[in-house]
């Protein structure tokens, strides 16, 4: 088993550092650039990690790792990081819902309870979706961190960790029903997340040159791409009373806090989100079927103007067109290239500025 093809110097390393950690403090003129190469060749395996046998050895596991990064290269300010993927919301697993793996997603069977007031929500040490992740973080962080950065496994926002224990239909009906019960419960969730996030980051810390979620914006210490998938299905006012404490304790203890906003179900919230002094940016996704985050012009100008970073993917073309309405000042454009050539790849690094 070999690494020499995968991941970044030392000096390279430093170069992310600093380029980075100006754009968090907003002094770097430019926009990020996210540009990756794939090599669509050859069967490699499958990124959902719960689809990787349980018997795996350590040297498989990291083979299977290595295997993945391998086919990648990396332009601009794009950096090589393995992400431990294990479905969305899967901190869900760690207090009694049962995971059900599938090709390229899994879902959650919520445990035996009448009411919510029946579920135990704390973490279980002893869980083996807990100790699976913990364990393979730890094994790639040690093996792999001095030249990749290893992610942070897509926990979930609190109300879908819930959902996931409770089922989302009951749980819609118990905000409405049962609000207190759902607030006392989402507390405990966010309790939850923080042991977890933790917990991980410590194995990570420990390895890596810095922290990266399940999304490609890496920091040179915590972050984490908070979400609340959840909160397409409900109000402003449930949002505040449910969703909001949750993601300013979060924003508060990470040093740099980002916010997935998927669809426009999520725009009801917008006002809500920018008025979180410690969320620095957010991340737009138009949604299935909607126009791009280009053609959101009046959207992108409302989070720069409060003073937020915006991540959105686009093509270089539609890059081109937001730079000039916004400047790219604050921007980390994840490049969507079909069929991406190196000599391309290198072509628009240096036409933004992130050669």
């Amino acid at each position: 088993m070999t690494h020499a093809k995968i991941g970044f110097s030392p000096q390279q390393w430093e170069r992310v550092r600093e380029t980075y950690t100006a754009w968090w403090r907003g002094e770097l003129d430019r926009p990020l650039i996210g540009l990756v190469v794939s090599d669509p060749k050859g069967v490699r395996p499958s990124p959902f990690l719960t689809n990787w046998p349980s018997d795996w050895s350590d040297d498989q596991v990291t083979q299977a790792a290595v295997e993945l990064l391998s086919s990648q290269r990396f332009y601009g300010d794009a950096i090589p990081y393995f992400f431990p993927n294990y479905g969305p919301g899967v901190a869900a697993a760690f207090t009694g819902a049962r995971l059900h793996p599938a090709p390229d997603t899994v879902w959650f069977e919520p445990p035996p309870h009448q009411r919510l007031a029946d579920l135990r929500i704390a973490l279980d040490e002893r869980n083996p979706w807990w100790t699976r992740i913990r364990h393979v973080t730890d094994l790639l962080a040690r093996r792999l961190g001095e030249r990749v950065q290893i992610g942070l496994t897509d926990l979930g926002g609190n109300l879908d960790i819930l959902a996931g224990l409770h089922g989302t239909e009951r749980l819609l009906m118990d905000a409405v029903e049962e609000p207190d019960e759902v607030v006392r419960c989402v507390n405990r969730v966010t309790r939850l997340w923080s042991e977890a996030y933790d917990a991980l980051r410590a194995l990570t810390a420990a390895h890596c040159p810095g922290t990266i979620p399940w999304a490609s914006t890496w920091a040179p210490r915590s972050t984490y791409m908070l979400q609340s998938d959840f909160s397409y299905m409900i109000s402003p006012d449930m949002f505040k009373q449910f969703v909001l404490p949750d993601l300013r304790a979060c924003c508060d203890r990470l040093e740099y806090a980002f916010y997935h906003m998927d669809g426009v179900g999520q725009l009801p919230h917008l006002d809500h989100l920018l008025s979180i002094p410690n969320l620095h940016g957010i991340q737009w996704i138009p949604g299935g079927g909607k126009p791009p985050a280009v053609e959101w012009p009046d959207l992108l100008g409302r989070i720069r103007e409060a003073g937020k970073l915006i991540q959105v993917g686009a093509t270089p073309e539609e890059a081109r067109r937001i730079i000039r309405r916004h400047g790219g000042k604050g921007f980390f454009f994840v490049m969507i290239v079909p069929d991406l050539s190196d000599e391309t790849a290198m072509r628009l690094a240096r036409e933004f500025g992130a050669a």
